[in-house]
């Protein structure tokens, strides 16, 4: 017998990936560890502009409050 809320759970879960995702379109605070450049990108891979190093720390804006 299978779980009537586990379709439910399924798709909140869906929902919640793909509202993650849109927040981060755009949105990616990038800190270069090699030169200390700061930027915001749409890519948490994206090599640091200023110096082209890889080593590079990402975290999404909608991490960070908006007061």
């Amino acid at each position: 017998m299978s779980d009537p809320n586990s379709k439910n759970s399924e798709t909140q879960l869906d929902r919640w990936q793909f509202n993650l995702r849109q927040a981060n379109d755009n949105n990616v605070f990038c800190h270069c560890r090699q030169c200390n450049y700061e930027w915001v990108d749409s890519s948490d891979e994206a090599p640091c502009p200023a110096c082209g190093s890889t080593n590079v720390e990402h975290i999404a804006c909608w991490q960070f409050p908006d007061d």
